[in-house]
């Protein structure tokens, strides 16, 4: 069989194959180096990176939930200057765009992070992320307002010339207000969604199970939704849309394709099975064999565009 045009280009990032990494399920890019190499992949995107280093949230912080994963993990990481120092070096020979999600408590200090990123060969694009909900300050503060978010990507988008991805919050009453404002203020692209808001209770201590007592919930329970607000999205912006919630399988990976995401990021689905993205990509591709599709990209909003 012919392999099909699994390419794509998300604002300029030239992209193999539609399938990333959701940021914070996948390091900094060589922990899964026992299962598959991200040149593999179409993008990389590293976990949440910020001024300074961050030790997250006390545990617990995970809660499994049927069909999904509560974390409040609070954007562990080692700081912007141990990033550029000891790892973003070691993506210097992969083959894959490197995607980095930055994030902060203030304004200043997401263009303090974007400015100091774009000094690095190896970043391709920079994730903003407005709608992280288990954090206490920024976050989600940032993506639950138009206006607000609009603010931190209009000031991102004045320090960086690299490409900037809006990362939207679920948690909102309209998800295409928000998409629209980010792409005004200069987004070149938007990736949603992001964890939905949820808590669970220890009813033998009668307590909240996470220290933090809220945190977000993804996996395949969340996958209904983000699908929904993929579709509704892709039809107001003119900006690409990566789309991601509870992707497992080529099958989810497709159905968002067809809702309107030009690229899709796998996240929870990488730990029930390491290969998951290799497995999504590999099925995405038998998929257009099979039914003589020549480029994935023809598949982006065939739901709506032949309803």
């Amino acid at each position: 069989m012919k392999t099909a045009d699994l390419s794509v280009d998300i604002a300029g990032i030239k992209m193999k194959n539609p399938v990333m990494t959701a940021s914070g399920t996948f390091g900094f890019g060589k922990e899964y180096a026992d299962f598959f190499w991200p040149d593999e992949l179409g993008a990389l995107v590293v976990k949440a990176v910020t001024p300074q280093a961050r030790a997250g949230n006390p545990p617990p912080r995970l809660v499994e939930t049927p069909a999904g994963l509560l974390n409040s993990i609070g954007l562990e990481n080692p700081g912007v200057e141990a990033v550029l120092e000891k790892y973003l070096p070691l993506l210097q020979d992969t083959g894959t765009p490197v995607i980095v999600n930055i994030a902060g408590n203030t304004i200043e200090d997401y263009c303090l992070v974007a400015e100091k990123l774009s000094t690095s060969p190896v970043v391709k694009g920079l994730e903003v992320n407005i709608s992280c909900p288990n954090v206490k300050a920024g976050g989600m503060a940032f993506g639950s307002h138009p206006d607000m978010a609009a603010r931190v990507i209009r000031a991102v988008r004045e320090h960086t010339s690299l490409p900037v991805i809006a990362k939207l919050s679920p948690n909102v009453t309209d998800i295409a207000e928000m998409a629209l404002a980010v792409e005004e203020a200069g987004a070149d692209a938007v990736s949603l969604i992001n964890t939905l808001l949820g808590m669970a209770i220890d009813i033998r201590r009668r307590k909240p199970r996470l220290t933090n007592i809220m945190g977000g919930l993804s996996g395949p329970a969340v996958k209904p939704v983000a699908v929904r607000m993929v579709w509704q999205v892709s039809q107001k912006v003119k900006i690409p849309v990566i789309g991601l919630g509870g992707i497992v399988s080529a099958e989810d990976a497709l159905e968002f394709i067809l809702a309107g995401a030009t690229a899709v990021a796998v996240g929870t689905g990488q730990f029930i099975n390491p290969r998951c993205c290799i497995d999504v990509i590999e099925g995405i591709n038998k998929y257009c064999e099979q039914n003589s599709v020549a480029k994935v990209s023809d598949l982006v909003g065939a739901a709506w565009k032949e309803a």
